[in-house]
């Protein structure tokens, strides 16, 4: 019988990030998998000694320490406290026959010998000082991309994120059952969210090509339903895609390079309409530094530039945009408004320095 696998979908600051797959090693240390499966699940229902349920859903990741691990689980939500197990308070180290070898690796969290509760820890590297201290009961066979986005969280203080982890959701997964990682936002994705949740090793660019293209044109659909946030998410998911070609066989560097100038470019636009300038800018100085013939590039480069109210560089942006695309009745009226904020700004000081020398 094959060791059970079990899902976490995590959100990050209210936003569906993804969903983290573990396999449990219950061949190995078979009451701590089965007190984490079953914590996954929520079966076991209510705590009769503290009224709390028995169920990781809804808990937080509560210590982030970037380049070690991410720890979460915490169903009592008591500070110093390693939560709650389905055997009670606590229960006994079961064994320590498993190492903290490698990213990846799921570990009971605890405050000392035979303390074992709901905490467990994610590692985000190796981490053989733990060895000996705490059981190592599974390994996450899908989604370490969301543990790096859980990891890569701001924190404050001791190890505390500055936003909500969560997890949405828990259960296990049927033996032989889909894990759910693909068209995990329903909206027709074949792909994986992170390439490194191929199911086998993809050598054929081709391959990847057309994920990046399906992918992209994803986005420009949740885009059109301005939905930008998603539409940024599958932009963000074309670029990983597009990261894997550059050391494959028979690439054509100049068509990558477009490319991503035009993800840059859509994306760009997006973060605008939320008002991440600083975002937008940067997004859109890679687009062109990446696209030095990407003219709606330049010209998303201007939009930015004139919401963060540096109209010279907007004009600088919308010239070189209309070098590229000379008939472009877009480019032409955003240039005129910014060059006519300019001679606006200069008949002020004008009349400022007018009244100076009066």
């Amino acid at each position: 019988m094959a060791n059970p696998r079990c899902y976490l979908d995590i959100s990050i600051d209210g936003e569906m990030e993804g969903r983290i797959v573990v396999e449990l090693y219950t061949d190995v240390v078979p009451k701590t998998a089965e007190n984490f499966r079953a914590l996954c699940t929520g079966e076991k229902g209510v705590s009769p000694r503290s009224g709390v349920p028995l169920h990781y859903k809804g808990s937080h990741f509560n210590s982030i320490i970037r380049g070690l691990m991410v720890q979460g689980g915490d169903i009592s939500a008591e500070e110093g406290v390693p939560g709650e197990s389905i055997y009670g308070e606590k229960f006994e180290d079961e064994n320590f026959e498993l190492k903290h070898s490698r990213k990846g690796m799921l570990s009971m969290a605890n405050s000392g010998p035979n303390s074992n509760g709901s905490k467990f820890a994610i590692l985000t590297n190796q981490a053989t000082h733990l060895d000996g201290k705490h059981v190592v009961f599974g390994k996450v066979i899908k989604g370490l991309g969301v543990v790096r986005s859980i990891e890569y969280v701001a924190t404050v203080g001791e190890y505390y994120p500055t936003v909500d982890v969560v997890i949405a959701d828990c259960g296990e997964i049927p033996e032989g059952a889909d894990d759910g990682t693909i068209n995990f936002y329903g909206d027709g994705d074949v792909y994986p969210d992170w390439p490194v949740d191929f199911d086998s090793k993809v050598d054929d660019v081709s391959v990847i090509i057309n994920a990046v293209d399906f992918i992209k044109l994803l986005g420009n659909e949740w885009f059109k339903k301005h939905d930008y946030k998603m539409a940024i998410r599958k932009y963000r998911k074309a670029l990983k895609y597009l990261d894997l070609c550059w050391e494959m066989e028979g690439i054509d560097s100049a068509s990558l390079m477009k490319t991503k100038s035009q993800i840059l470019t859509n994306s760009s636009v997006c973060k605008l309409k939320l008002g991440d300038l600083k975002g937008a800018l940067m997004d859109s100085d890679c687009a062109t530094r990446d696209g030095k013939d990407n003219a709606k590039a330049f010209y998303r480069q201007g939009q930015v530039h004139m919401a963060l109210n540096d109209i010279d560089a907007a004009v600088q942006s919308f010239q070189r945009a209309l070098e590229l695309q000379p008939d472009d009745g877009g480019i032409k009226k955003e240039l005129s408004i910014a060059k006519k904020k300019i001679a606006d700004r200069r008949d002020m000081e004008k009349k400022a320095f007018s009244r100076i020398f009066l």
